[in-house]
């Protein structure tokens, strides 16, 4: 017998006084996203509602009137889960939860439930709990008396008469610095795999964008690599990294990262810098935009705060190619086409018809060839120790093949450049510099 849903209602809360800018999100599309964020968490929702503010309260974030108004409804339909989309502090989240009898959790706690659901690596699950217990460490104020209790204490967990809300304050901040540590050492393999990649001179691609712009599709269709791929909010949690050809032959790796959204909690941007620092290293930052949404600019400057906020510069970085995804769900009038604009390239894609790969694919080529060096060389056939070499760190752009030689046009980084000259310097033929 299939499990009855958790009756639930979405409030979306909105400043009346708050002008906003010709890129905001309306009330409308905000509480829309609101819903579909709590869709994420499989649970029936019974009510979906604007709740306008004229001015904070900080009781209930709310007027009381509002909350009585709702407290009525939530009781004709027997909501069990409210969800408000927006920041509570605790205060205001227990008194809502004493009005509404039942359980409230903020726009916060939502992402944390829908994290917590979806992370399936070992890294990606503490990144969550960390999160989750910075979180909750708020949320244990002297006002919540169920904590107020006194025990004796074990010795260990503190001293006689210590309340529970202090020894679940220190079991918590034990649980945190247990968790860091074991995220450093994941942090560390990840360097020594990361340092292996930069010693191959393997080129690293990373996708960002808004959650559910199409990322793990594009990087489906790109990789072939069967990656959870659903139309749904943050369907993607941990990282993954996959190897890929470019139409020059050139060997690279594919990072699909974790999708960012509006008001991300600071909680999950510090807990997932680990999975964000591909995004810091890469060669290639693909940012992938949904064409066809009315939001598709506000979820771009979203995204851009968040690379902000982890030290990257999106206005000036030249390593940002935006990709224009879902541009079949557009009339063809509509579909917009391959521009630069502020320095970055644009490129319009479907990656579920693969309208626009191929052209995607040639300038993510040309854009790593650019950062390259292109040389003339002449191999004696017999150097096949020396071919090898330059097929596993460089780019072989054409080849002619004669009795006595072999002449190579070869795209290498400089570092490589150096590198070939000190090791096959005194065997090549020839070598010019184009």
């Amino acid at each position: 017998m299939t499990e009855a849903k958790t009756a639930t209602a979405v409030l979306h809360p909105w400043h009346a006084h708050v002008r906003p800018d010709e890129h905001d999100r309306t009330p409308e599309s905000a509480l829309q996203e609101a819903v579909a964020l709590t869709q994420a968490i499989d649970v029936d929702i019974k009510l979906a509602e604007l709740v306008r503010i004229n001015q904070p309260t900080p009781a209930t974030l709310m007027g009381g009137g509002a909350v009585q108004t709702l407290a009525e409804k939530i009781a004709a339909l027997e909501i069990k889960l409210v969800v408000v989309d927006h920041a509570l502090t605790p205060i205001q989240q227990r008194n809502l939860e004493r009005d509404f009898k039942c359980k409230v959790i903020d726009r916060t706690g939502l992402i944390l439930e829908i994290f917590g659901a979806r992370a399936n690596t070992a890294e990606g699950q503490l990144q969550v709990e960390l999160a989750a217990l910075d979180y909750q460490r708020s949320r244990l104020v002297r006002s919540w008396t169920h904590l107020e209790r006194q025990r004796g204490g074990f010795g260990f967990l503190g001293g006689p008469g210590e309340s529970q809300l202090e020894i679940d304050r220190r079991l918590i901040e034990q649980r945190i610095a247990r968790i860091r540590k074991e995220l450093d050492k994941v942090r560390q393999t990840r360097a020594l795999q990361r340092q292996n990649r930069i010693s191959n001179q393997t080129p690293l691609i990373a996708l960002v964008g808004y959650t559910n712009a199409g990322k793990s599709t594009l990087f489906n269709t790109i990789t072939q690599a069967g990656v959870l791929a659903k139309d749904m909010l943050f369907a993607t949690l941990d990282p993954t990294v996959r190897q890929m050809r470019l139409p020059s032959g050139r060997s690279c790796v594919m990072s699909d990262t974790v999708g960012f959204i509006s008001s991300l909690p600071h909680q999950l941007v510090a807990a997932f810098r680990a999975t964000l620092e591909e995004v810091e290293l890469a060669d290639i930052i693909l940012h992938v935009r949904d064409a066809a949404s009315d939001e598709s600019e506000a979820q771009k400057l979203d995204v851009e705060e968040t690379l902000r906020e982890m030290g990257l510069d999106p206005e000036h970085d030249e390593r940002i190619i935006e990709v224009l995804n879902k541009v079949d769900l557009m009339p063809p009038d509509e579909r917009p086409f391959v521009v630069t604009r502020n320095g970055h390239e644009r490129v319009a894609v479907s990656a579920v018809t693969g309208e626009g790969i191929d052209t995607l694919l040639q300038v993510i080529d040309r854009r790593l060839a650019a950062q390259r060096e292109i040389i003339s060389i002449d191999l004696h056939p017999a150097q096949g120790d020396a071919l090898a070499w330059l097929h596993r760190h460089g780019n072989i752009l054409r080849r002619e093949d004669t009795d006595e030689h072999i002449r190579l046009q070869v795209a290498l980084s400089p570092e490589d450049v150096g590198r070939w000259q000190h090791r096959f310097g005194e065997k090549k033929s020839a070598q010019e510099n184009h």
